[in-house]
């Protein structure tokens, strides 16, 4: 399964729910590699700073920020379970690429109307690549939200309306994440007991489910 991380929207969480989606993965046994398609390569940073903090490396980090990603992610499929992608804000070609390489599409969002309105081009380029691959899914994931919070709930009623559907999982702001982030952790390996560990977990079910969907006749 291929899945991308994009939003053309800078700051909506896309490599944090990058990396956590392959790293509960891996912790679960699956072999994954994560393709940093974003220039910044933000997912390869952390992948160094979790050399130098001698930690065992759990899935692949490559850099691939160019827009042959469709030819070249289904090769570096073949050899693994998973592929996963965080994606660039605002490179129209390198977000193409990435679109007709995956299999399912995540779009972070965070509790804000400023966030839905960002997101209409991203919808327009998905709407362009299932005339190649119609067989595209998307999603959108609420992402850096307070869960009881007005915003947080209206934001998931007002995306329940659209066509991608919002995942019922959702992934909390939490200081947990950052602080993981500096040492080239994850959250699930300082406590696995952790609500951000939990979070996640429940949206790699949910992932996986829809991943099943998709095989099944």
């Amino acid at each position: 399964m291929i899945v991308a991380l994009l939003n053309q929207k800078g700051g909506t969480g896309k490599t944090t729910l990058a990396l956590y989606l392959a790293g509960e993965w891996a912790q679960r046994g699956h072999r994954v590699t994560l393709i940093d398609a974003d220039p910044q390569g933000s997912a390869l940073d952390w992948s160094e700073q979790r050399v130098r903090e001698h930690l065992p490396r759990r899935f692949g980090v490559v850099g691939l920020a160019r827009d042959t990603l469709h030819r070249e992610a289904p090769e570096l499929a073949r050899n693994v379970d998973h592929i996963v992608i965080d994606g660039p804000p605002r490179v129209a070609g390198l977000m193409r690429s990435a679109l007709l390489a995956a299999d399912l599409v995540l779009i972070p969002v965070q509790p804000s109307p400023l966030d839905g309105w960002a997101s209409a081009e991203m919808l327009s380029l998905v709407n362009e690549a299932r005339i190649y691959r119609p067989e595209l899914v998307a999603r959108f994931v609420l992402n850096r939200c307070a869960a009881r919070t007005v915003l947080a709930r209206e934001t998931a009623e007002a995306l329940a309306d659209h066509d991608p559907p919002v995942l019922s999982a959702t992934v909390g702001q939490r200081i947990a994440f950052a602080a993981a982030a500096q040492t080239g952790r994850l959250v699930s390996e300082i406590d696995n007991a952790a609500a951000a560990a939990r979070e996640i977990g429940a949206l790699t079910d949910q992932i996986a489910g829809i991943g099943a969907g998709k095989s099944s006749p």
